[in-house]
């Protein structure tokens, strides 16, 4: 019975040494690899806020990806421009899926934005007035994207940001996310 048991044992490690080693694996949709740019419009933005926000993503390999945001408001609602009026974001996303640039990603971005801050004149006739400010800011997203075959691409995503304006500053934090629909090409 041992000399059965050792050689059951020799003969299934033996099989298991013999296997081929293991390949990396190709991309489930393999005709993702020669496209590497992506162009996208947040609809969440565009019908909650009334802000134009359209984005470009160029795809570095199947695990990164760097990018340009622009958004700018359509609307001269008092309460939304004392957050953001414009703004311009650069991102770096790293994915963590088998996927070809898909899947959970983080993202660190950098925003330059715009906004309306009111202040309040001490010094003259104790009146309010209106101020275009400019900040800069640092954060963090993440989120998921989904593409299909023919190059159509649907992402959600949230993260928030610090401004490193100092102390004038009426806005310290700064928000980032939405649902945008796009095609990659």
């Amino acid at each position: 019975m041992k000399k059965c048991t050792l050689f059951i044992c020799l003969f299934v490690s033996g099989l298991a040494l013999g296997q081929e080693p293991v390949t990396e694996k190709m991309p489930e949709f393999p005709q993702d690899v020669n496209k590497k740019h992506e162009v996208k419009m947040n609809g969440l933005n565009l019908l909650a806020f009334e802000w134009l926000d359209v984005s470009y993503e160029y795809l570095i390999n199947e695990e990164s990806s760097f990018g340009i945001a622009a958004l700018v408001a359509l609307n001269e609602s008092e309460a939304l421009n004392y957050y953001r009026k414009s703004s311009l974001t650069s991102f770096y996303r790293r994915y963590f899926s088998n996927q070809y640039a898909r899947g959970f990603f983080v993202e660190g971005f950098g925003m330059l934005h715009t906004y309306e801050n009111e202040t309040y004149d001490f010094n003259g006739n104790g009146s309010y007035r209106q101020e275009n400010e400019t900040d800069f800011a640092v954060g963090i997203s993440a989120g998921g994207k989904f593409t299909t075959k023919r190059g159509f691409t649907a992402e959600i995503y949230l993260g928030i940001g610090r401004n490193l304006g100092g102390d004038n500053s009426s806005i310290e934090a700064v928000g980032r996310g939405g649902i945008s629909l796009g095609y990659r090409f």
